[in-house]
């Protein structure tokens, strides 16, 4: 699933669904209301069956069928899994089914009516419809657009519909009602794959790709709708029009409105969830047998089987407890890679709950936190902060580029995105698919945004004395003119402080000047009644040196991850800032070198007495760097300092070990972060490297796995 964030209502209501579906097998309040039973097992528990397959939309056949991607591999795995299942499953239920007399008269056509279309068992038919109608989509979308997808998929669904719920009308047409008599005497019922999956599966697609709706809507959406099938049934019923009843007008209508509710739902997935969902659907009528034949057993058929609703709770429970021991075991064989075997990152999620709230009381209670993720969060993991901070109450970002507001999007970050760099015309479209906020870098930039011809989120970078970015604070009629341009829908204003990390006078005299001149322009737009509704100027050394300038945001960087540039810097602070991220590797192998051997690229060390040496498994390419090579640099090992010996490699360093005591391949080498009493920060990496710790933070490699705990 790849947009996470929006996962969690969804497994949710697989679980309900996987218990809609069992609702529909045994009836649960038959025993006291057809009518009411009808309401909850005919109508309700009729969104299960099209709530699986959107999902399965959404989430495999999306990029195939929107022309993301015509790479096939994906989506064949995924059929391969489902025929796989469907396989064992028709295994699994082959006894019953010749113990029920199923298979008394097997004929080919037969035989293709039950693999293709029936399925070997009553819940079965799923399977093959979703492999049917999978089939179909991607066939047909190498001749139709994905409009011309779904106007097939729902003139399919109505001519399932015809031989589904109003089979009453379509059986008086004569010539029509004799196609679908033929029809049946293959495929028994229009709800398969052919008729009624398509156009489920496609909607997936559709509600995957939308902007998350409003909570409200989507709930009213669906009550009404839900309301509307509700009569639709009952009216049906009432003409004794139905053949089957999983086909409604306004299934489609319902179960869409059903799925945007969901999404709108704000909650971390839950895989064990999701997989034991799938356990209920497929154990529940097994789970029925086992029933019947332990009530006939024990003279408990009156309570277990006659009583409807109790029948329903004890399918349930015992359902439910299968599938979820089912899906914990499983859940232990199939775990991911370890993701500690070689090389990872640590983030402290209670130092960075900690450093918000330290921040936060430095500011105005008026001053949100608009945390600078660029740069993979300067090393911590962009999507892993955002999400957490999301969490903590944190509803605006910045960061350098498209790309990085993207990902964010695509990992379900939630609030403003403000990109402070440019972004090419070629991709302002993905500005308003995205939702992101475009800085304008200066007047002519603003002619450009504006020159889309749609409407753009912007913020005026304002030029008051870095001369970096933005259109210069003086020009005031420039300024004015960005703010009116048509297309642009100004959300505010910035400035960059650039001497708000020194104390000495002339530095704060600058400082100052910046901010006076930036207030200056602010007011001046506002006062000709122009839109600037936040405006922001600084970040990290501006909270916290002049927390007194503070506007509506502060662009928190390398702070919020409880460190500073460098050491100068965190021993005159005086917020007590935690630092988020420690980096460790394995060891790889223990060796010992003679006097006089060498060791390494070039043999840049050569041992001067009997020495002891540890193999890490990291390197450069994991961001360490190559100048802590040659005594420059250390690690820790079981509290101790080894120093780094020979040449750092690419993907290994070694470091002498002799006096460490009892260390062995596996072990945790610490090589920013505390082992034992000792620590190693990011201060001592950055001065042995001769550069700041934002840069060793920042050039962290992609390949270590980032891990919040």
């Amino acid at each position: 699933m790849d947009d996470k964030s929006r996962t969690g209502g969804l497994d949710v209501f697989r679980l309900i669904a996987a218990f809609l579906v069992v609702t529909i097998h045994t009836s649960p309040l038959a025993s006291f209301s057809p009518e009411a039973d009808f309401l909850l097992t005919r109508i309700v528990a009729r969104l299960a069956v099209p709530f699986f397959f959107m999902v399965t939309g959404q989430f495999v056949l999306s990029g195939y069928l929107t022309g993301k991607t015509r790479d096939f591999t994906a989506v064949g795995r995924f059929l391969k899994k489902i025929l796989l299942l469907y396989g064992g499953c028709v295994i699994l239920y082959l006894p019953v089914g010749i113990y029920a007399g199923h298979y008394q008269e097997v004929t080919p056509l037969s035989l293709v009516r039950t693999l293709f279309f029936e399925g070997t068992f009553y819940h079965l038919w799923y399977f093959p419809a979703l492999l049917l109608g999978t089939l179909l989509l991607c066939g047909a979308r190498r001749f139709f657009s994905l409009r011309g997808l779904l106007v097939l998929s729902a003139g399919l669904y109505l001519l399932g519909l015809l031989g589904d719920s109003y089979w009453g009308l379509t059986a008086q047409v004569p010539g029509v009602s004799t196609v679908y008599e033929w029809g049946f005497s293959i495929f028994g019922y229009t709800r398969n794959g052919l008729f009624m999956a398509p156009l489920f599966l496609l909607l997936g697609v559709w509600m995957g790709r939308r902007k998350t709706a409003s909570p409200v809507k989507a709930a009213a959406g669906f009550l009404l709708s839900l309301a509307l099938m509700t009569a639709e049934g009952f009216i049906l019923r009432a003409f004794a029009l139905q053949r089957h009843d999983s086909m409604y007008l306004l299934l489609p209508v319902s179960a869409a409105f059903l799925y945007a509710l969901l999404l709108s739902w704000k909650k971390s997935p839950c895989r064990l969830v999701r997989t034991a969902s799938t356990w209920i659907y497929l154990l529940h009528p097994a789970v029925i047998l086992l029933i019947r034949g332990g009530a006939k057993l024990t003279n408990t058929v009156w309570l277990l089987v006659d009583n409807s609703l109790v029948h329903f709770l004890a399918v349930s429970l015992l359902s439910g407890l299968l599938a979820f021991l089912l899906a914990a075991i499983l859940a232990a064989f199939t775990r991911k890679p370890y993701q500690k075997d070689r090389a990872w990152i640590e983030m402290d999620r209670g130092a960075l709950e900690h450093n918000v709230l330290v921040l936060r009381s430095l500011l105005p209670d008026r001053c949100a936190l608009m945390p600078a993720v660029k740069a993979n969060a300067y090393g911590h993991g962009a999507v892993q902060m955002a999400r957490a901070l999301n969490q903590m109450g944190v509803s605006a970002f910045c960061v350098a580029c498209i790309a990085e507001g993207i990902a964010l999007r695509k990992n379900g970050v939630k609030g403003k995105i403000l990109i402070l760099g440019y972004t090419h015309p070629q991709q302002f479209s993905l500005l308003r698919r995205y939702r992101l906020t475009q800085a304008v870098v200066d007047y002519d930039y603003a002619l450009t945004l504006n020159g889309y011809g749609k409407p753009l989120a912007v913020e005026i970078a304002v030029d008051s004395g870095m001369h970096r970015l933005g259109e210069r604070a003086e020009q005031m009629e420039s300024l004015c003119r960005i703010a009116q341009m048509e297309h642009l829908r100004v959300k505010g204003a910035f400035t960059h402080l650039c001497t708000d990390d020194t104390q000495d006078p002339e530095g704060q005299e600058y400082t100052k000047a910046q901010a006076d001149l930036f207030y200056r322009a602010v007011n001046e737009l506002r006062s000709r009644g122009l839109p600037c509704p936040k405006v922001h100027l600084l970040a990290s050394y501006g909270a916290l040196n002049y927390p007194q300038l503070a506007g509506d945001y502060a662009r928190i960087g390398i702070a919020l991850y409880g460190v500073k540039s460098d050491e100068e810097d965190y021993d005159r602070s005086q917020a007590d800032l935690k630092p988020v991220l420690s980096l460790k590797a394995r060891v790889s192998c223990v060796r010992d070198l003679q006097p006089g051997e060498g060791m390494g690229y070039g043999l840049a060390f050569r041992a001067k007495d009997p020495t002891r040496i540890a193999a890490l498994a990291i390197g450069y390419g994991d961001g360490l760097p190559r100048a802590l090579s040659c005594g420059v640099g250390s690690v820790l090992l079981n509290g101790k300092r080894a120093p780094i010996i020979g040449r750092i490699c690419m993907d290994q360093t070694v470091v002498d070990i002799t006096g460490i005591p009892d260390v062995k391949a596996g072990d945790v080498a610490v090589v920013i972060g505390r082992s034992a009493d000792e620590y190693r920060s990011a201060y001592e990496i950055a001065r042995e490297a001769g550069t700041i710790t934002n840069e060793i933070l920042s050039r962290l490699g992609t390949r270590l796995p980032r891990l919040l705990v």
